[in-house]
């Protein structure tokens, strides 16, 4: 067993799919911080906000004024060098240090594809994905046409797990048996051409998009590792990621797969394709770069092995933590962020804080409008760890403004894909004395109904 990990840790490959892909992950990695500055959201997001919610353990790390922007131009000015593969070991630092930074900011923006965004930067830290057809490689005036396969693979691994989880996590009765939330979401896209008048509020529709999205996440990284089924499964992508972006607001997040997926077709292609950039930057007569015929070696190999193995050990086994909670997980949400769960659920709900003072029984009402977006209100209004986070802000203003004997409860109500809403947080447990841990909130009320599954 020994020999055959050893054997494999030892073999070369073709470089050029990882030099595509670091090509194509700079591209998008730019591309998405120029829309997301080009549309304000750095201003409406994290500089209008009185305050911001923040991820357990990670209080410290908050928006910083106006050189947020400077923040975000370092970000973007990163993923360019990770294009052109300039000073790429710093420049891959410098993009997942940043873009960590910037997921971190709020809470309110978290996105499934922002944290595979982190995961993957990470990973490529790691990652030769210079050594060839790069800028650094021009430098140096070498390049190495061979690295260790494992590297490759290792970006296999990751997007396999992300569709992995995503399938086995649309099993349960909700999404295959009530097409839930998909039946509430697609009727409102009505107004798409051709389909929509004719599709987006048809019952079996709803349940075959259902469906089909568990078996596409189920089966494309295997159909993609396999060659004969690799050329359609790359098809496959490409519609179900258009369609998707189509149907739902979901910024780059589908082009980012689909220019991801290329990674497992065979160095044929990704040769013609980095051909096809030679023709483009002819222009600039660079000069022609000697091969080396040595393989890619790295300096601290017995570093990175295991650096990677825990990583990989704790994408595979994190998502899992929701079992160590009791009650419904869609309900509760304690442990569903980081764990690959996509657009599973509809939740919407209303929370209304009461300031007591403990000693006088007086009390007042909070108008959220005061100190929360639009945005921000709605995603506190349904999530344990945002209502527990504002309560004690809000216990920490008014304080601040020398009220006393301070106590703030709230009353919550909460619908989840499609049921009756129904009382969320228990409305006699004092918040501001409740401390935010990775221990069970025993705080939020029982959910009255059960989703089996996954």
């Amino acid at each position: 067993m020994l020999t055959k990990i050893k054997t494999y840790l030892d073999t070369n490959t073709n470089a050029a799919p990882l030099s595509v892909f670091r090509i194509g992950f700079g591209v998008m990695m730019l591309a998405s911080i120029i829309r997301f500055w080009s549309y304000g959201w750095i201003e409406k997001l994290y500089l209008e906000p009185k305050f911001h919610f923040t991820f357990y353990g990670f209080q410290w790390i908050k928006p910083i004024g106006n050189y947020t922007y400077l923040l975000f131009a370092i970000c973007g000015l990163a993923a360019f060098f990770v294009l052109i593969g300039f000073k790429y070991r710093i420049a891959i630092i410098t993009f997942f240090l940043s873009f960590t930074y910037i997921e971190l900011m709020d809470k309110t923006t978290y996105l499934n594809h922002y944290y595979f965004i982190t995961v993957l930067s990470f990973l490529m830290c790691f990652l030769p994905a210079n050594a060839y057809f790069s800028l650094d490689a021009l430098i140096r005036k070498k390049q190495y046409k061979q690295i260790p396969k494992w590297t490759i693979d290792s970006v296999k691994l990751l997007l396999g797990t992300v569709y992995l989880y995503a399938g086995l996590a649309k099993l349960n009765s909700d999404w295959l048996f009530k097409a839930m939330p998909l039946k509430i979401w697609l009727p409102s896209k009505y107004d798409i051409p051709i389909i929509g008048e004719t599709l987006m509020h048809k019952d079996w529709f709803h349940f075959a998009m259902s469906w089909s999205g568990m078996f596409y996440d189920l089966a494309i990284p295997f159909l993609l590792l396999y060659k004969k089924t690799r050329t359609l499964a790359f098809i496959i992508v490409v519609i179900f990621h258009v369609f998707t972006r189509i149907l739902f607001p979901i910024g780059m997040f589908p082009y980012i797969m689909i220019v991801s997926t290329l990674i497992f077709f065979d160095a044929t292609l990704h040769e013609k394709i980095l051909n096809i950039f030679r023709k483009g930057i002819s222009f600039l007569k660079f000069k022609t770069i000697a091969l080396s015929d040595q393989a890619y070696r790295y300096s601290y190999r017995k570093l990175v092995h295991p650096i990677l193995i825990v990583f990989f050990a704790l994408q595979l086994v994190f998502p899992w933590r929701y079992l160590v909670y009791p009650n419904e997980l869609f309900w509760t949400e304690e442990g569903f962020r980081f764990s690959w769960r996509v657009m599973l659920m509809e939740k919407a709900g209303y929370a209304n804080f009461k300031i007591v003072n403990s000693e006088t029984n007086d009390f007042f009402y909070v108008d959220n409008t005061d100190f929360l977006t639009p945005f921000q209100e709605k995603q506190m209004s349904f999530q344990p760890d945002f209502i527990l986070e504002y309560a004690h802000y809000l216990g920490d203003h008014f304080k601040s403004q020398g009220h006393q004997n301070i106590q703030v409860f709230v009353d919550c109500y909460v619908a989840l894909n499609g049921r009756l809403s129904q009382p969320y947080i228990d409305p006699k447990i004092d918040l501001y004395k409740e401390k935010e841990s990775f221990k069970h909130k025993n705080w939020i009320l029982p959910f009255n109904d059960e989703i089996k599954g996954l």
